[in-house]
């Protein structure tokens, strides 16, 4: 019998995601059998909508153009909305899938942690009980911060115990309505869950990248950690991920011609996911007259293989679009955790203790591999803000179109006072995001505010 089939339709009887606000409004059938065995519980984990994340943060940044008045109206209301900042994103809109896919992982994840306690007195394989239990806490952590990280301000440790985070869902219990945390517990609550992950993952990379494992655990929380300013942790994250895995493609071996230059589970690969909206202009190819911001494209020398790699120009409008990147053939955008973003991150920890000869090392080591071969020159660092202008500079030309990174840093830098100003023109119209609006935050879609009567953020 097709386990697979049969649980991934109990899933979605429950879940029925799309079509509600909230997943929880839909009670399960009692007549479904539930999973009893070890590959059972590695088989939802297994799921390909597991490690879905939002598209809001991409459609928001600023990667992208929409030259044309006429091509921007033609957009869904989400989309055009989010390409504005405008204060009502969804207006009104049901099935919000940015909020409800992390929703349906963190459920996933819930039985199967559920579960597993009801099996642990005959789990036979404890090596792999362990595993799986550790890719469930992953799948959590990995969700709860998607969903943070979108719908609540930034983390600033000063006001975290009083701003507002998100519901935490932490048993299968479809009718239990929870109120927002504080961004604090959020935080523990992921914190947690990531270090349970962490000591019982299997510390090797798996055929199957949807799978949690060690090194990705390690790269989330190098990812986390950096968001929350925590710029010591996030180096030691990084370390503890590099320890385990450590390789990065030499794109002078990939073909240029391709528009689909890198496979889905390639070397760099330590998670794959997508966004799992598949928004018309977040898709790699994206809609037909939308292009890359010019002033992105200018960070990019002749002499930088990226260039080629990542961009393709159409001849008959002459704009610049997006090649597919790390999630291979699949037209949504790749989220997951990749060893570039750990180099990166790495340097940027060492640019902030000031030890230029580290973040040096590991924007060499990446440079190196990207520049075509003999024309690729080392950096040379002498200042703090040299060192960290280098190492945005390099995240933006390394990061793109990573599911909304670039938003995040932009969130991050201003909280920290970076003064990043957004503008958008849209026909004679003019937008501006200014720095640390609460334009920032996404609203939490309206049927989940009238469900559970939580707070709804401030826009």
């Amino acid at each position: 019998m097709n386990h697979m089939k049969y649980y991934l339709l109990f899933f979605i009887v429950i879940c029925v995601v799309g079509c509600k606000d909230s997943f929880l409004e839909v009670k399960p059938s009692t007549d479904i059998v539930s999973p009893k065995t070890l590959d059972d519980f590695q088989q939802m984990l297994d799921y390909s909508a597991i490690n879905f994340t939002s598209g809001l943060p991409l459609l928001s940044a600023d990667e992208y153009e929409i030259p044309n008045e006429k091509d921007w109206q033609g957009l869904t209301v989400t989309e055009r909305n989010a390409y504005s900042w405008a204060s009502d994103l969804f207006e009104g809109q049901e099935g919000v899938e940015d909020w409800s896919y992390p929703y349906q992982s963190i459920f996933y994840a819930n039985n199967v942690i559920n579960g597993l306690a009801a099996l642990a007195k005959n789990a036979g394989n404890q090596k792999e009980y362990d595993d799986i239990l550790g890719q469930a806490y992953f799948v959590r952590a990995f969700a709860f911060f998607d969903l943070v990280k979108n719908f609540a301000v930034p983390y600033a440790k000063k006001t975290a115990d009083t701003d507002l985070g998100v519901p935490l869902k932490l048993n299968p219990n479809s009718d239990e309505i929870v109120a927002r945390a504080s961004l604090q517990d959020t935080y523990d609550q992921i914190a947690a869950d990531l270090g349970l992950a962490i000591g019982l993952l299997k510390p090797g990379l798996t055929a199957n990248r949807n799978r949690a494992n060690k090194p990705a655990a390690y790269a989330l929380g190098a990812r986390i950690a950096l968001s929350m300013g925590d710029y010591d942790l996030a180096g030691r994250f990084s370390d503890s991920c590099l320890i385990l895995y450590d390789r990065l493609i030499d794109y002078n071996t990939v073909g240029t011609s391709s528009s689909t230059p890198f496979a889905r589970d390639n070397d760099e690969v330590l998670l794959s996911s997508t966004i799992g909206k598949n928004y018309a202009v977040s898709l790699y190819a994206g809609i037909k007259n939308t292009t890359i911001a010019q002033e992105l494209l200018d960070l990019y020398t002749d002499n930088d293989l990226r260039k080629v790699l990542f961009f393709q120009k159409d001849d008959k409008t002459g704009l610049t679009k997006m090649k597919r990147g790390y999630a291979g053939p699949n037209r949504s955008a790749f989220s997951g955790l990749a060893v570039d973003e750990v180099y990166l991150i790495k340097a940027e920890c060492a640019a902030r203790k000031e030890d230029f000869a580290d973040c040096a090392y590991f924007l060499d080591k990446l440079g190196l591999k990207r520049y075509k071969t003999g024309t690729y020159r080392p950096i040379q660092l002498t200042s703090k803000d040299a060192a960290l202008q280098a190492v945005f500079s390099e995240r933006r030309r390394e990061l793109i179109w990573r599911a909304g990174l670039r938003w995040d840093d932009i969130r991050r830098l201003n909280r920290d006072g970076a003064s990043i100003v957004l503008k958008r023109n849209i026909g004679t119209d003019r937008y501006q995001l200014e720095p640390n609006s609460p334009r920032y935050t996404f609203p939490i879609p309206a049927g989940e505010v009238t469900l559970s009567n939580i707070k709804q953020n401030n826009r």
